[in-house]
């Protein structure tokens, strides 16, 4: 997969009731973003929340329609497909939602859930249905699959729903999985469980993902590679073992610091940031990040830094690398 310049602007209102003092502004959202992802590979997405990461996610499915930019999966470009096209080509897309309670149909037994996608795309029905949908019921971990086939979601553990929404993603053999914070809901003892069922199905049916994530530990147990985002745009992209070792950007510095350490005689050095993340609809002068960044300098005010190659394929925006 490459996404090339990819964007979403939101047009919104602001301002009181009046007609006249209304006007329209505009969101970045997402504010041009590149990078690629090799098959069988699992590429990491930071950042705080309003940072982009979801809107993205909803960008490369088309769940929403981008302002611009490219979308190629194995070469077709996917945002200038037609509605039969897209939901061919979704065949090979799925998503793992992030919340295993709200994603799930609560009046719909498993069968239904998990098969649903089978009838949509005309795959199978009835009989064919059922034993295709018991069958990856087993593969995600959920047995005895023949009786757990007609129970409804409220049944069952969040870990559990959790891997119903993992086997409907599955259901239709994809190649690409988006997986939007798939363990953040779920209890500390359940999230291990998950991740290295995620890996395993890796491996078993070839799967290329994207992570969203705001637990550094676990895009760091997942990814291959990672990029961060900071209002609408990546500041850092680096292979895993390169970023956690050597991380460049003050935001990313920052976002390490904060990953605990189940010791307490050990003293991290930490990157304290200044006040809360802009408004993305009054972007920041010059660097997006300089409103936050302990080493910021008057030229961080004049212009945006672009993403650079400082070796090994690791990319950053900041003028603090160059000095």
């Amino acid at each position: 997969m490459d996404v090339k310049d990819l964007k979403k602007h939101f047009l919104v209102e602001t301002g009181s009731a009046g007609l006249i003092s209304k006007r329209t502004q505009i969101v970045h959202a997402v504010d041009g973003i590149s990078f690629s992802i090799a098959s069988g590979q699992t590429f990491g997405l930071v950042g705080e929340t309003g940072s982009g990461k979801t809107t993205t996610a909803k960008l490369i499915l088309r769940l929403i329609e981008p302002t611009s930019g490219e979308v190629l999966v194995d070469g077709q470009d996917v945002l200038s497909l037609g509605p039969e096209e897209l939901r061919n080509a979704r065949r090979n897309m799925q998503m793992i939602f992030q919340d295993p309670f709200a994603s799930l149909n609560p009046r719909a037994s498993v069968g239904d859930i998990v098969g649903l996608p089978l009838e949509v795309h005309g795959i199978a029905e009835g009989q064919e249905k059922r034993k295709i949908v018991i069958d990856i019921l087993r593969r995600v971990g959920l047995t005895p699959a023949e009786q757990l086939i007609n129970r409804h979601p409220h049944e069952f553990s969040g870990g559990q729903r959790q891997r119903i929404g993992i086997a409907r993603a599955l259901v239709l053999k994809p190649k690409f999985i988006l997986a939007d914070e798939p363990v953040s809901a779920l209890d500390m003892s359940i999230r291990s469980q998950i991740l290295n069922l995620m890996q395993d199905l890796q491996v078993e049916m070839k799967l290329t993902y994207l992570l969203i994530a705001h637990d550094l530990s676990v895009v760091r147990h997942m990814s291959d590679r990672v990029a961060v985002m900071y209002l609408g745009r990546i500041v850092e992209c680096a292979d895993t073992e390169d970023f956690f070792k050597s991380a460049r950007h003050p935001y990313s510095q920052s976002l390490i610091a904060a990953i605990p350490v189940p010791d307490p005689t050990v003293k991290k050095e930490r990157v304290k940031l200044r006040g809360e993340m802009p408004s993305p609809i009054h972007m920041p002068r010059g660097c997006r990040f300089q409103t936050r960044c302990p080493f910021a300098k008057p030229e961080c005010r004049e212009s945006e830094p672009e993403l650079f190659d400082i070796g090994n394929n690791h990319l950053v925006s900041c003028y603090m690398v160059k000095w």
